[in-house]
């Protein structure tokens, strides 16, 4: 199924609150492209940090940020994140980026770098776009605003859990602290703060799997948008 009507759907919302698995699966169900924003920062993290670039000094920061091309490529229906063509979609999760992907987000050079990306990869709408600021400042006329939101100990478990699962050493406090960190950075930062879009549409999902949140989108979308039903 896909809408009648060409729309984007921007999801927003603090750090593990599932952004990431119901921009994936809600993608898959409407035949839209995935755009993995905190990808995209997360590759400019790891480029600085795998080639030593002093990054708090702005003029080495912005000499590196053109050296970097972003794209996405789809490979057994899940996205993989490329930078200058390379797959550095493992590399990418790894604790060092995570540790410091937040405090190199705020940077403005950073972001109009990446959110030049992000508006080319929607031009032609017919996305799913998941980030920090995609309804507030990427795509503020985007159809459909969604804002995240889940309990700090949902969030916790969930990063944890993901961690544990990729063999990361650490603890829920470790896990705890750092989301806290990043909520932080996120919703203070001056550039572009994380904050929700007055006509965004909030859903808790502490408590919803994400096949639940998938049902009450496509039913939104249905009802507002129509959908055009493909065999």
């Amino acid at each position: 199924m896909t809408p009648a009507q060409d729309i984007i759907v921007a999801i927003d919302g603090f750090a593990s609150c599932g952004k990431s698995s119901l921009a994936k699966s809600l993608a898959r169900a409407l035949n839209y492209r995935h755009i993995d924003t905190g990808a995209m920062y997360r590759a400019v993290t790891w480029y600085f940090l795998e080639n030593h670039v002093e990054w708090r000094h702005q003029a080495k920061r912005v000499d590196a940020l053109d050296r970097i091309s972003i794209t996405f490529q789809n490979h057994n229906q899940l996205n993989r994140t490329l930078l200058n063509g390379v797959d550095v979609e493992t590399v990418i999760r790894s604790a060092a980026v995570n540790q410091e992907v937040s405090e190199i987000s705020v940077f403005g050079d950073v972001r109009e770098k990446v959110v030049a990306l992000q508006r080319v990869m929607g031009k032609d709408k017919r996305i799913v776009m998941e980030g920090r600021d995609i309804g507030t400042v990427v795509f503020p006329d985007a159809e459909l605003k969604i804002f995240l939101t889940a309990s700090l100990e949902v969030r916790t478990d969930r990063r944890y859990q993901e961690l544990i699962l990729k063999g990361v050493l650490t603890t829920r406090e470790e896990v705890q602290e750092n989301l806290l960190k990043r909520d932080y950075i996120d919703s203070h930062r001056e550039i572009s703060p994380l904050r929700k879009a007055q006509d965004a549409w909030e859903i808790d999902n502490s408590e919803l799997t994400i096949l639940d949140q998938q049902a009450l989108i496509v039913k939104r979308i249905r009802e507002v948008w129509g959908m055009a039903e493909h065999v």
